[in-house]
């Protein structure tokens, strides 16, 4: 067996996700059609990050096995010939020894979220940002975003459908510029529990109204309850980034 790590990007308005499911098209699927249609073998892809429905990846990693050897410019092509009209690219592909795994060999992950702030529809970018009206302070965001560094319980900020079995995690960073109408949401962490990125973002998008201050983003993470933190942002303003091996 031969195993090929791939970095993927693709447009999630598409998929159901990353994973795959029986209620619509799924990234996973799609790419293991595709191995199929040229290999011939039913492999499975394993992913960095399970992206949800709507979110989109610049740099997702993934990883399968194929019996029969080929060049990994030519499971490279093929796979992207084979996808067809899917929003899905397979941007490298390398062979690697069968001790990587694309997520138990991570050191870390990287997200971007996206928010354009105007008042004006959204033409190009619709589906692919967050739109938020109402003008938003990038300092007092980005102030209120260091409350989150470090080793915390973050159970403020995870799903309550989360399936971790620990709501601790360490945020090594949590960067928000702007350029232009465009905002920027820069975070960095071993692991992500299931919604933290959007929640994190949903609220300091409440300081960035002038509705909370850093203090109380802390008091959203000393309650440990989901309903003390902000609202969800959509998925279509989420990026998964890299990861880090």
């Amino acid at each position: 067996m031969t195993r090929y790590k791939l970095t993927i990007e693709y447009d999630g308005s598409q998929f159901v996700g990353w994973q795959r499911q029986e209620n619509g098209p799924s990234v996973q699927a799609a790419l293991e059609k595709a191995v199929a249609s040229f290999s011939g073998e039913q492999v499975v892809f394993h992913s960095a990050g399970r992206t949800d429905t709507g979110v989109h990846a610049l740099g997702q990693v993934g990883h399968f096995d194929l019996e029969a050897p080929a060049e990994s410019d030519t499971v490279r092509d093929a796979i992207n010939y084979h996808l067809g009209e899917a929003a899905v690219s397979v941007l490298t592909a390398e062979i690697v020894d069968d001790e990587f795994h694309a997520r138990f060999s991570a050191k870390g992950r990287a997200y971007r979220y996206r928010i354009i702030n105007r008042r004006t529809p959204l033409a190009l970018d619709r589906g692919r940002a967050w739109q938020v009206k109402v003008p938003l302070d990038v300092a007092a965001m980005a102030s209120a975003a260091e409350v989150l560094i470090g080793f915390h319980d973050f159970t403020s900020f995870r799903s309550v459908h989360c399936q971790a079995k620990s709501p601790e995690k360490t945020m090594d960073s949590v960067i928000v510029t702007r350029q232009g109408e465009d905002i920027f949401f820069d975070l960095r962490a071993r692991s992500f529990l299931h919604n933290q990125v959007r929640i994190i973002v949903g609220t300091l998008k409440q300081v960035g109204e002038g509705r909370w201050t850093d203090e109380d983003v802390a008091a959203a993470l000393a309650a440990r309850d989901r309903a003390a933190a902000g609202m969800t942002a959509p998925s279509e303003g989420l990026y998964f980034v890299e990861a880090i091996y």
